[in-house]
């Protein structure tokens, strides 16, 4: 069976990024580092691609140059049960970056994430309407989302 694995590309930082990311992340390991060999479009002896796992998952982390660089319109959810996680993760990953509103935020690399509780996908699906528009204009005025805060839009009569 075929397997997927997000290829990450970064211009010179995919090893620093790995390290970061398999530091933030339980069960988080680099598997391999490989290097530009003689003749290649950079300079021999450099990190040309980085094997990581993050929580289980394997990634890759290309160092392809400066041509390319990451937008929201790819990110990666931390889906937290918890306040507490929400709250790591958010101070982790933001750290060096920025924090952007509804949970989102960009890395010191540039990659976007999603900091979410799953919890929030169900009230947003809620079959009443207005309970999950109650969640979604909560969800809205946040930038780091708040799992009592939702769950009490949710709630409000």
């Amino acid at each position: 069976m075929p397997k997927i694995v997000p290829c990450l590309w970064f211009d010179t930082q995919g090893e620093e990024a790995a390290s970061f990311y398999t530091s933030v992340f339980p069960n988080s390991s680099i598997k391999e580092v490989a290097r530009y060999p003689a003749g290649s479009p950079r300079q021999q002896g450099t990190v040309m691609t980085v094997t990581f796992i993050l929580d289980g998952k394997e990634y890759t982390a290309l160092n392809g140059g400066p041509d390319f660089h990451f937008t929201e319109a790819l990110s990666l959810q931390v889906m937290c049960d918890t306040q507490e996680d929400i709250d790591y993760y958010w101070a982790k990953l933001g750290e060096g970056g920025g924090h952007g509103p509804c949970g989102w935020l960009k890395d010191k690399f540039g990659l976007s994430w999603q900091i979410s509780p799953p919890m929030l996908d169900r009230l947003l699906l809620d079959s009443d309407s207005e309970r999950a528009q109650r969640v979604m204009a909560a969800m809205m005025k946040m930038g780091k989302l708040d799992i009592a805060e939702l769950q009490k839009a949710a709630d409000q009569a």
